[in-house]
């Protein structure tokens, strides 16, 4: 595929479109079939890069994967599992974080594990660290090399109790695929309790393990010996669906996004109403309509589930462009996450960001030198330009501008987009977007 995309915008987006599989599900069921010792069916599974890195590598541990691509459908067969050979992994990883989750499952199957260095979208630190800190506690051995990290569990890894200092989705996703088979009890408090992860827990349940989840952010896992395989649908993505959902905002348009779901978008749907958009829920998904009018500004606090998820923040934005008045937007889970608002600015948008925490509480990235707060007032005419992609969110996000904007822009690096928007040309193209490779 070009890497460019030259997007005739100012037409609104109408017509129907499908999401499948969560990205942010999927590729952690695909690695939690390492813990079983039988073969296990993921269905609903997009087809997006990231499946294509963790099939990769989960063939390169001997894992062997059999897809229906048209269904959706992976057949995961662990039977075989090994060691893998780090250029191997190192390579076939690239800029993917998904290689850091292998720790565990293949802790349990083979007694030791490697990762190399970590690459991902650069929102924010996003470290590590907690990762690290977590297969210590369960009893594994870090040691830093070169090329990357080793990990052993020499003594086998046991049950542990750990607090997170903030309630982390990579964190707690480890902790899961890690404490499943962990000898003893496992005590998590202050755990993320995202729909991603309780569908991972739902996962992992099917495969044996006992797993329950406290109100107050505390998840016990009875850790087992042996967890058999899972079959499994996943559950939908509801970043892709309201990025579509701005999409319709942004250019006054009428998505229906088939596969969209009501309760795991209950503070978008809120939002998307707040700001004036318009939404039917039916068996099958959402429509999602600009009802006429003028937009409304808001203010805005991004924060860990139940409240708004920051993936929905950014394409929201350029939504909030074409609102009347000043709208507030609070980032609070990645402190770099504005950088895509200079595309837009370039574009005719007004947007000012800021050090403070502005228009919420005051949270953890307060006083510390983050642009972590913005400014947006609107409405103003979006107006063609020459887009760099700077990351997966933000990307789509340039694409929705680029819609909505008089002109044709160029949007370079689209390669990207692909890590999580399935066949995002073909429902383009489904939506009326005028569009070429030049």
């Amino acid at each position: 595929m070009d890497d460019v995309l030259y997007i005739n915008g100012g037409n609104p987006l109408q017509g129907e479109i499908t999401v499948r599989g969560a990205k942010n599900f999927v590729s952690k069921a695909m690695v939690a079939s390492l813990l079983g010792e039988g073969p296990s069916e993921l269905r609903n599974v997009p087809r997006i890069r990231d499946v294509a890195v963790v099939t990769g590598l989960l063939e390169l541990h001997g894992v062997m994967v059999t897809a229906d691509e048209q269904g959706g459908v992976l057949r995961l067969d662990p039977s075989n599992v090994e060691s893998a050979h780090v250029a191997d992994i190192d390579a076939h990883a690239g800029s993917s974080r998904i290689p850091i989750l292998f720790c565990g499952p293949l802790l349990h199957r083979l007694g030791e594990a490697f990762i190399p260095d970590l690459g991902g979208c650069r929102i924010g630190d996003r470290p590590i660290n907690y990762h690290l800190d977590i297969l210590r506690q369960f009893g594994a051995v870090v040691e830093k090399r070169e090329q990357g990290i080793h990990i052993r569990a020499p003594r086998g890894l046991h049950g542990t109790k750990i607090e997170l200092p903030y309630p982390s989705v990579g964190a707690t996703e480890q902790l899961l695929l890690t404490a499943v088979r962990a000898d003893g009890l496992t005590e998590l408090s202050n755990a993320a309790i995202e729909p991603e992860i309780m569908d991972l827990i739902n996962v992992l349940q099917k495969m044996g393990s006992i797993i329950s989840v406290d109100t107050d952010r505390v998840i016990r896992i009875e850790g087992v010996e042996r967890l058999g395989g899972y079959q499994h649908t996943a559950l939908s993505d509801r970043i892709e669906a309201a990025s579509w959902a701005s999409a319709a905002l942004a250019t006054r348009g009428d998505i229906y996004v088939r596969g969209a779901t009501q309760p795991e978008m209950t503070a978008f749907l809120n939002t998307f109403r707040k700001v004036g958009g318009e939404f039917v829920v039916d068996d099958d998904g959402i429509r999602f309509f600009h009802p006429g009018g003028d937009l409304r500004s808001i203010v805005l606090e991004t924060d860990v589930h139940p409240g708004f998820m920051t993936d929905w923040q950014q394409p929201l934005v350029v939504a909030l462009t074409q609102a009347k008045g000043l709208s507030i937007v609070h980032e609070t889970v990645y402190e770099n996450r504005f950088g895509f608002a200079d595309a837009l600015r370039g574009m005719g948008a007004t947007i000012q960001v800021y050090r403070e925490c502005l228009g919420g509480h005051p949270c953890r990235f307060g006083q510390r030198n983050f642009y972590h707060s913005a400014v947006v007032s609107g409405p103003t005419a979006l107006s063609a330009a020459d887009i760099e992609v700077p990351d997966l969110r933000g990307g789509f996000s340039h694409l929705i501008a680029a819609l909505a904007a008089k002109g044709t822009s160029s949007v370079r690096g689209i390669g990207l987009i692909d890590r999580g928007y399935e066949h995002f040309q073909d429902k383009l193209s489904a939506l009326g977007a005028e569009f070429s490779h030049g």
